[in-house]
């Protein structure tokens, strides 16, 4: 047993000792690595037999194993995206992935079906315990023990009815640094692969930084690396961080790297264990943390908020990245000027989310966990790849490709290529080299088929297969490449209608229809100004501006009082080009910035019976004396004191009244006022 993929003893000496521990009950010093005299020797301690094959090590009954798996939910929800991923890469291998809880109670499974036979025999299954106490040496067992990945191979197992067995196996620790339990891979000691080792200890690190960030879904982070380019990626330290600077949870590396106890999480500041103080340092910006007699680690806080257009306000992103610090000081140092600048554009803090978009991201969330298909419904523009990305980004995915497609969008002659893809000289036209297609584009990462419900239905059988089979056979191709891929659907349309009507298959729609989760359009949502204010946070932020804008209250009242037919895809980009039409000097938007066939759309009644009621943008004496600045309750004698008061100038009569001089032009020719002024 060893840290290494390499055996730490030959199968002589491995054979000599284990015929010194069956006769003797000890093994003489330097035959096998000490590691695993320590285990071999707690293994006879527990009373265990190594020939003794007739005792059937303990399972735990079925009520047990359902309360283990109730108990450990978040951990299995953190670590089965990560086990299938791994099994993934090892399919038809003749290989086993395990999970275990804390106690070595197996929890979860996935391995091939001819070697799911042989592990059988001994019980390497969900239910069965593998602590060293009752399996003797064993890669999970010893895992546990030791603290540290483990592999143990053929006869290094206490058990010899386990000696068929090659394990490499992971502990997976929490952010807290407490001991979750341990990731095995199994196979027959005839196929031993060396970087099975390194593929454990990886898919490991992977499930312990999902635990950490599903734990920190609020605090700070502080990304590390080595290597500048590293941070953001795999294979970074985490540091969650309290509002007043406390460590408060932490992964392996950043344990490792930093000498951080399990004990000191918690227990210490960031200024405390890096030296850097968290009131000087701007989020975004990358700092080089230099270490005595060790080398410098590059870092970088991220303040987690909410960026996301469409009002999802639980998915969180992270502002870009300054340049990298001159200083080699752990110490940020900047102006207050430079931080300003730095900074990103503040976030709305914790959006109300309205209770049915809430309901349906976390509904979704749950059900992708496990792989299951989500069917997306509501109005064009409502948000429905908004979702979608959401739930890649903070899936088990997020690293993979994001491939959307709209179904609506694509030609009926090339959706077919476009989908499935082809191979060189398939078709007139077709590439020499031939094309992947979307679905294999999505490989690993997520598939969204926006307006699905367009899909034409010669298509839609050959979608089936591919959802059936996970392989696509692309056009003019024979043979199927298997793909893996999360899926996510979207239709403004109501399927079982379209069912109903001959226009969709029916055992299609089962395939999308995992779980189905409805958005409400933009009119019927309660979180309206929640939506605006972090449409204009992020605005602002691509375009560079200081801050976001604020709204003139009575152009807030009229956005709100919109019917929105557009939805949010219609709000976005009528707040997009408003704040392009921002002055440069100028802090607040009103009527004037927008185009005019939106201002005078806002100024129409919500409903044919309803009052409109946008208040004016008025500003100064003159618009004082008009009660309200909806336009079609303004009467024809507050529009010429208006045009009176400015002398005739009508580019400011029109922005005081909050209309476009076109608009006002044409209500001055119906109240019948003769010449222009």
């Amino acid at each position: 047993m060893s840290l290494s993929a390499t055996p730490t003893a030959s199968p002589v000496d491995l054979g000599l000792a284990r015929r010194w521990l069956i006769e003797g009950g000890e093994v003489p010093s330097g035959l096998v690595d000490e590691s695993l005299s320590r285990s071999w020797e707690r293994s006879r301690h527990a009373g265990l037999s190594p020939v003794d094959g007739l005792t059937e090590p303990p399972l735990c009954a079925d009520g047990e194993l359902r309360q283990a798996l109730s108990a450990e939910h978040d951990f299995l929800a953190q670590a089965r995206p990560v086990m299938d991923f791994v099994f993934g890469q090892m399919r038809d291998s003749g290989s086993l992935v395990v999970l275990s809880d804390a106690r070595g109670l197996l929890l979860h499974s996935l391995g091939d079906a001819d070697f799911l036979s042989r592990a059988e025999l001994v019980s390497l299954r969900p239910g069965a315990l593998w602590h060293e106490a009752d399996r003797g040496t064993n890669a999970i067992g010893t895992a546990l023990a030791e603290r540290r990945a483990t592999v143990i191979h053929g006869a290094e197992h206490y058990l010899e009815r386990n000696s068929f067995l090659t394990c490499s196996a992971a502990p997976v620790f929490g952010p807290a640094g407490q001991l979750r339990g341990v990731l095995d891979i199994s196979g027959d000691h005839r196929s031993r692969h060396p970087h099975t080792f390194a593929l454990v200890r990886s898919a490991a690190r992977m499930i312990e930084d999902r635990l950490f960030h599903a734990r920190h879904t609020h605090e700070r982070i502080v990304r590390l690396h080595t290597l500048v380019e590293g941070l953001g990626g795999v294979g970074e330290g985490l540091l969650a961080l309290s509002e007043d600077g406390w460590v408060v949870g932490a992964n392996t590396l950043a344990q490792q790297w930093l000498q951080l106890e399990s004990a000191g999480i918690g227990a210490c500041t960031l200024e405390q264990l890096t030296g850097a103080r968290l009131a000087l340092w701007p989020p975004g910006k990358v700092m080089r943390l230099a270490r005595a007699d060790r080398p410098s680690l590059y870092a970088r806080l991220d303040v987690r908020h909410a960026v996301s257009v469409g009002g999802f306000g639980t998915h969180t992103g992270t502002p870009a990245s300054a340049p990298i610090s001159p200083s080699s000081s752990a110490a940020p140092t900047a102006s207050p000027d430079a931080r300003q600048a730095e900074a990103p554009a503040p976030a709305h803090a914790g959006p109300a989310l309205d209770p049915r978009v809430q309901e349906a991201l976390s509904r979704a969330r749950r059900v992708q966990l496990q792989g299951i298909a989500v069917l997306v419904q509501g109005e064009s523009g409502s948000g429905k790849e908004v979702l979608a990305r959401s739930l890649h980004d903070e899936g088990p995915r997020a690293h993979r490709p994001f491939v959307a497609v709209n179904c609506a969008a694509l030609p009926e002659g090339l959706i077919e290529a476009e989908l499935f893809g082809y191979v060189g000289g398939a078709f007139t036209g077709a590439r020499r080299e031939g094309s992947p297609g979307r679905i294999r584009d999505a490989d690993g990462g997520t598939l969204f088929l926006d307006e699905i419900g367009d899909m034409p239905l010669s298509l839609q059988a050959r979608l089936l297969r591919v959802l059936q089979d996970r392989a696509v056979v692309p056009v003019g191709g024979s043979k199927p490449v298997p793909v893996d891929f999360q899926l996510v659907s979207a239709t403004h349309h109501q399927l079982k209608d379209a069912i109903a009507a001959g226009q969709f298959r029916e055992d299609l729609y089962w395939r999308l229809n995992g779980l189905t989760v409805t958005l409400p359009p933009l009119r019927e949502r309660q979180d309206f100004h929640a939506v605006v204010h972090q449409m204009l946070t992020r605005i602002a932020h691509d375009m560079g501006l200081p801050r976001a804008p604020e709204l003139h209250p009575g152009l807030r009242q009229a956005l709100a009082a919109h019917r929105w037919p557009g939805n949010l895809r219609q709000l976005h980009g009528v707040l997009r080009t408003a704040c392009a039409l921002l002055e440069a000097d100028a802090h607040s938007l009103d009527w004037r910035h927008l185009p005019e066939d939106v201002a005078d759309a806002l100024r129409e009644p919500a409903h044919p019976t309803a009052k409109a009621s946008a208040p004016s943008d008025a500003n100064t004496d003159a618009d004082a004396r008009i009660p309200e600045a909806n336009l079609r309750r303004l009467s024809g004698q507050a529009i010429r004191q208006v045009v009176a008061d400015t002398g005739g100038n009508m580019s400011e009569a029109a922005r005081r009244l909050g209309i476009s001089r076109n608009t006002l032009y044409r209500r001055l020719k119906d109240m019948g006022s003769g010449a222009e002024p």
